[in-house]
Formats: structure tokens, C-alpha cells, sequence
């Protein structure tokens, strides 16, 4: 049977037709127009067997049918945020709500996903460019700039890490001598929904978005693959045996005083932003969404797990703010006793997966939460003992008729591609369908997954030009505008947290 084509997989219309999300982002914007004009993303001939014809024809029936059904009714799921955010965000662990899957909670976790994947398509990875390893955009244009207009957020902070330590593979430098930064590196970002973000969800929500890594793996190799107890680092812990790995340990509390940029610690930063705009917020209801990829991912949950234990989601009236993590192909992070602890912190964490994926069975190759109970008492005090958190959602690239079935462990680990499989995935057993429309061209963005009959090609996302303007006739790059790294309320609020430093 001939792999079915693009244009076959959505419903089809007589008029040219747009479908677009409220929530904002220019990816669930993506017109797919089923006329004679559109363009179409799959190209080549269908085979001139009837019987390869009546399979297709039948297949697309099938899609047809089923898109048709649920399209009309994403207006009412959307109408129903405001009263079920809390089930959304996991107050009861997401229970009822991933078998069969529930379209509200999709579209929630593609959105945070996306915001998610900003860190990378914002992230300055060129080496020829004297600002690698930053932001390419202002914190007030961000949004903008990646063609996010209606996301309903603004960035109000950017998140910066020390590139000290062992994770070379994570950080990214320039060949100028004179660069913006040799210490630091563009970690991620915190937003808040604006007012009318704020009535459709139903609640104000502060977003914490971590970069992870996204064109290599050899960064799971650097992993020191050591556990320590996580108030070795400063993090308040009552119990000593709550251990995390030792280099997502030191990427999120260690700093550089002679830099600017990360004077503060990632874990000061983020602290401190949460801190200030719950007191902004104060008379509202509001929500903490941390959500990261890859590497990102860990530090989404070590960051939910400091802002619980340290009290900073905790409003003046002594309201507990919660706490959810989107986790996007994480690794595990700490032991059985890091995962007992957050539990009890009341953290919430949905870790979507792909089965293939190399991350998330690291570290902890050999004894983790899948060892009989009895097994994992007995190896609980090694240094070498993880187990993963949360609740899982295990999907395969596999089961996508647009995905090449053997690609390779990068497509595997792809942001996108994983975004993909979520809109596809409708529960175990179910059939894939893209439930939202989201144009299956993104998932080769930045890698080569893709079939090759559907003729997208591979990578296909690059700046203009490299960056490169041309001025007076001369080809150059562009000088970017200093930024205001810290706000300068800062020591204020790591006093009210009780944070020492040492700065003035």
C-alpha cells in the first residue's frame, strides 16, 4: 500500500478554509486550504493500481470522518478550560484524561510544548555569530519575532545559566574574540498570560520555559551520572537522601560572579521572577506551568521542585500557588526518594514521551523505577539509582504515517516530531489524526524525518541570510540592544526568601 500522502490526511472542503485556535500561536494557525489552489505539501503520482486507490480513498473516508466529527467541536472544549484547568493541570494526575485522550488536555500540552520549542527557534546557535549562545530577540518582541503574536503571553524575564561546568554539549560559544558573553548562555525564559489569555484559561499562568538540547545527544554522555542530595547545592531538603543528578545539580545553582549575566544562579532567577509576579498578581488566581525539553525538561522539574520545597509559590494570604510540569523527552532526574518528595510537595508532572527515544531511559540504565519493588529498596542507596517522576505519556513515531519509521535517534528526540505524535495520538489502539490541523511540515523544522514522497526538505528552518544585513553596501552583522539582565528589585526578593548573596 502506498504511503498515504499529506493532502489525503485532512478533511475536505469546498471552500478555502483556515483553521485557527484562540489560544494564539501561529503553528495552530497553519491554513491548510483543500482547493485546487492550495499548496500541497505531498507530491507524486498515486499508483495506478485500483487497488492502492481504494485503499487511499478509504483512508482518507476514515480521516474525513473522523476530523469532521471533532473539529466543530473545539469551540466547546475551549469553553470548558476556565472550569477544568485544575483537572488540566493535573490535580487529580491527569486520571480519565490520557485514555482515551482528552482534546482540551491536548491542546494544552502542544501549547505549552510550543512554548517549549521558542527556546530553540529564539536560540542563537551559529559560531560565526558574536552573540551565540543568546537570545536573537528582545524579551518585548520575543513572541513576535517567532511569529507567535496571538501566543497571549509576555516574556517578562530572560533565564541565563553559567557555561562553567562539564555540559559542553548544551552550551554554545562564539569564534569572536570580543562576544557578548564567555560565560553565559541563554537559558530560557518566564512569562505571564496577559488579560485575555488570563479569562480564556481561567487563571492568571506564569510560564517558566527551559532550553534543552536539540541537534545532538552527546550531552546525555556528559552527564556525570552521580547523584548527590540536593540540599548540597543549597536547596532546602529536610531529608539528606533526597538525591538529584549532580550535573543538572550544578547547571541550575551554579554562578559566575564576574558576569553580568549570571551573577545570579538559573535557580536565583527563576525564584526571585516567581516571587515578584505572584506579589503583581496577588489578589488573582494563578497558576506555575514549568515545561522544557530534553535537558530542559530537567530543569523544569528541578525548578518546580525548588519553588515547592522553598516556599516561593506561596502567596501572602499563605495560598499555595500550584506547580505543573510539561515535560517533553526528559531524562530522569533523581532517585525514588527526589520523586517521594515532589509527590508530597503536591507537584504535578506529565511526562510526554517517545517510546524510541534514547533520553528518557537515561541515566539510570541499569536501576531504575522499572526494577521489581524489592530490587529498588535494595538499590536505593547507589549513586546510580533513578527513577522517573510524574505521570507518562508514551507515544510512537511508528504509528505516524508521515514519519519515516527508521529515523535516527536525533528524530526521534525532536521536539516537533514529539508535538506531532500528541495531536495525532487519540488513546491506545486509536487510529493517528491530526486533531488540531498542525502542519506536519514542521516536524523536519529541524531534522529529516518526514517520508520522503511528502518533499518537504530536511532542516528546512534558516535565518535569512545568517543574519546578515546589508549597510552602505557592505554585508554585515547587526549590533543587538543591550538588555537589562536583572531586574532591580532583586535582592528584595532574595531576602523574602530567605536566599543569601553576597552582591550589592
Amino acid at each position: 500500500m502506498a504511503a498515504p500522502s499529506i493532502s489525503n490526511m485532512f478533511i475536505s472542503f469546498n471552500k478555502p478554509h483556515q483553521l485557527t485556535f484562540p489560544l494564539g500561536h501561529s503553528k495552530f494557525q497553519t491554513p491548510f486550504r483543500r482547493t485546487q489552489n492550495s499548496i500541497k505539501l505531498a507530491t507524486g503520482e498515486k499508483s495506478s493500481t485500483s487497488t492502492v486507490r481504494e485503499q487511499e480513498h478509504e483512508e482518507a473516508t476514515t480521516l474525513h470522518t473522523h476530523t469532521s466529527n471533532y473539529k466543530p467541536k473545539l469551540e466547546d472544549h475551549l469553553e470548558r478550560l476556565p472550569e477544568a484547568w485544575r483537572q488540566i493541570q493535573g490535580e487529580s494526575d491527569w486520571a480519565g484524561l490520557l485514555e482515551p485522550m482528552d482534546p482540551l488536555l491536548r491542546m494544552e500540552t502542544i501549547r505549552y510544548g510550543d512554548m517549549a520549542q521558542a527556546c530553540y527557534d529564539a536560540f542563537d546557535f551559529d559560531p560565526f555569530s558574536k552573540y551565540c549562545g543568546s537570545c536573537r530577540f528582545t524579551p518585548r518582541n520575543f513572541f513576535s519575532s517567532l511569529e507567535m503574536p496571538l501566543v497571549g503571553y509576555t516574556v517578562t524575564r530572560y533565564l541565563y545559566a553559567t557555561a562553567n561546568i562539564n555540559l559542553p554539549n548544551f552550551f554554545k560559544h562564539s569564534r569572536w574574540s570580543k562576544m557578548w558573553s564567555k560565560n553565559a548562555n541563554w537559558a530560557g525564559y518566564v512569562a505571564v498570560s496577559d488579560h485575555a489569555m488570563t479569562t480564556r484559561l481561567g487563571r492568571r499562568d506564569i510560564t517558566i520555559a527551559w532550553r534543552g538540547t536539540v541537534t545532538c545527544l552527546e550531552w546525555v554522555a556528559d552527564l556525570m551520572d552521580f547523584l548527590k542530595p540536593i540540599s548540597s547545592n543549597g536547596i532546602p531538603c529536610p531529608d539528606q537522601t533526597v538525591k538529584v543528578e549532580s550535573g543538572f545539580l550544578e547547571l541550575y545553582t551554579d554562578k559566575e560572579e564576574s558576569c553580568s549575566y549570571c551573577k545570579f544562579s538559573a535557580r536565583e532567577q527563576v525564584l526571585t521572577e516567581v516571587k515578584r509576579l505572584l506579589e503583581i498578581y496577588r489578589d488573582e488566581e494563578v497558576s506555575i506551568t514549568i515545561t522544557g525539553h530534553s535537558l530542559g525538561s530537567a530543569l523544569a522539574i528541578l525548578s518546580a521542585y525548588d519553588i515547592a520545597e522553598t516556599g516561593a509559590n506561596t502567596m501572602r494570604d499563605g495560598r499555595g500557588v500550584g506547580v505543573t510540569v510539561m515535560s517533553f523527552s526528559g531524562p530522569r532526574v533523581g532517585n525514588v526518594r527526589f520523586k517521594e518528595r515532589l509527590e508530597r510537595l503536591g507537584v504535578k508532572v506529565l511526562r510526554v514521551v517517545n517510546k524510541h527515544d534514547v533520553v528518557p531511559k537515561a541515566p539510570g540504565l541499569f536501576f531504575n523505577e522499572q526494577l521489581p519493588a524489592a530490587v529498588m529498596k535494595v538499590a536505593e542507596g547507589l549513586p546510580w539509582s533513578y527513577s522517573h517522576v510524574g505521570v507518562e505519556l508514551a507515544l510512537d513515531h511508528k504509528k505516524s504515517p508521515f514519519l519515516n519509521p527508521n529515523g535516527d535517534a536525533v528524530c526521534a528526540h525532536n521536539l516537533e516530531a514529539l508535538l506531532h505524535l500528541l495531536d495525532g495520538y487519540h488513546g491506545k489502539g486509536e487510529r493517528f489524526v491530526l486533531a488540531s490541523g498542525r502542519d506536519p511540515a514542521l516536524v523536519n523544522k529541524g531534522c529529516d524525518f518526514l517520508k520522503d514522497h511528502h518533499m518537504i526538505p530536511p532542516n528546512w528552518r534558516q535565518d535569512a541570510n545568517k543574519g546578515m544585513i546589508r549597510s552602505n553596501g557592505r554585508w554585515m552583522q547587526p549590533e543587538r540592544p543591550k538588555l537589562q539582565v536583572h531586574p532591580q528589585d532583586m535582592h528584595h526578593h532574595l531576602t523574602q526568601l530567605g536566599l543569601t548573596s553576597s552582591h550589592t
